[in-house]
């Protein structure tokens, strides 16, 4: 759980405890920058790959048994790349280049061609989310994704930050990483539709190099939907990504609900001003 000045890591040990580290935000991650539209969000994914990795490094060395061998710094952050470029090459260049020889030889239209790639991009989207979620680990790890939203919606209703009063509450939140992706998907469309049909090598390199771009114009929505949520058009648009949701989350049980409660309250406690 991340508030403005801190960040809070609370992970299951094997001995059925809980880890509580407690660290303060680094400067480069907050500060009026942070603040500034567009800005903001390129920051943001910055931190969510450098924090995100960190953090799991931790929790895996927590997590692993005396027998088990700690994960390495190393293998994590190149793991982190290889997913990075992965992901790249999965949900952008994947998509570009079946449109390109598959589908552009028998349309005319640059714009059509922008939109069924970007289609299909959402569509690969989606089936990656099934796939995995078809895996024990990422099932346990949605499950944990489910227990933070509960929690951050009990703590935003007001309400007592206990297993009791937060199970009620639902595994969707408005901002929500998820919904942050599918608008990205969705914004790109619409990016890509401004560039027309260039060379393919233009193409892949615009796919590549304008993601940083589009994560901030994507933020920029999800932040202002969650604002004005409470609006007839605002809440159809987020809907797709409520519904996306399903996917990404599951119905934690107790000792999940209760490491995210715990999280929560650690960094409340060091930070007057929680940004869960």
């Amino acid at each position: 759980m991340r508030g403005r000045e801190s960040l809070a890591v609370v992970v299951r040990r094997p001995d059925g405890g809980l880890s509580v580290t407690i660290q303060p935000i680094p400067n480069p991650y907050k500060g009026r920058f942070r603040e500034l539209p567009f800005i903001r969000g390129i920051i943001i994914l910055i931190e969510t790959l450098v924090l995100g990795v960190q953090t799991l490094l931790h929790s895996a060395e927590v997590a692993a048994s005396e027998e088990e061998k700690a994960v390495s710094p190393a293998m994590l952050w190149s793991t982190a790349a290889l997913g990075i470029g992965f992901g790249v090459a999965l949900f952008f260049v994947l998509p570009l280049l079946a449109t390109r020889y598959l589908i552009d030889p028998h349309i005319a239209s640059d714009l059509l061609s922008n939109i069924i790639e970007g289609m299909l991009r959402i569509g690969i989207f989606i089936a990656y989310l099934k796939i995995i979620a078809l895996m024990p680990d990422i099932r346990r790890l949605f499950a944990y994704h489910g227990a933070e939203h509960k929690v951050v919606n009990a703590y935003e209703n007001g309400v007592p930050l206990e297993l009791d009063s937060v199970r009620k509450y639902s595994t969707a939140h408005t901002r929500c990483g998820t919904s942050f992706l599918l608008a990205v998907l969705v914004i790109a469309i619409i990016v890509f539709a401004l560039l027309g049909r260039p060379s393919l090598l233009v193409s892949i390199l615009s796919r590549i190099l304008l993601i940083p771009v589009i994560a901030a114009l994507g933020y920029e929505f999800v932040r202002f939907s969650a604002a004005h949520h409470q609006s007839p058009i605002m809440r159809a648009l987020i809907v797709p990504g409520l519904w996306l949701q399903s996917l990404t989350t599951r119905e934690p049980n107790d000792a999940q609900l209760e490491t995210a409660v715990v999280a929560l309250k650690t960094v409340i406690q060091a930070d007057p001003s929680p940004q869960p």
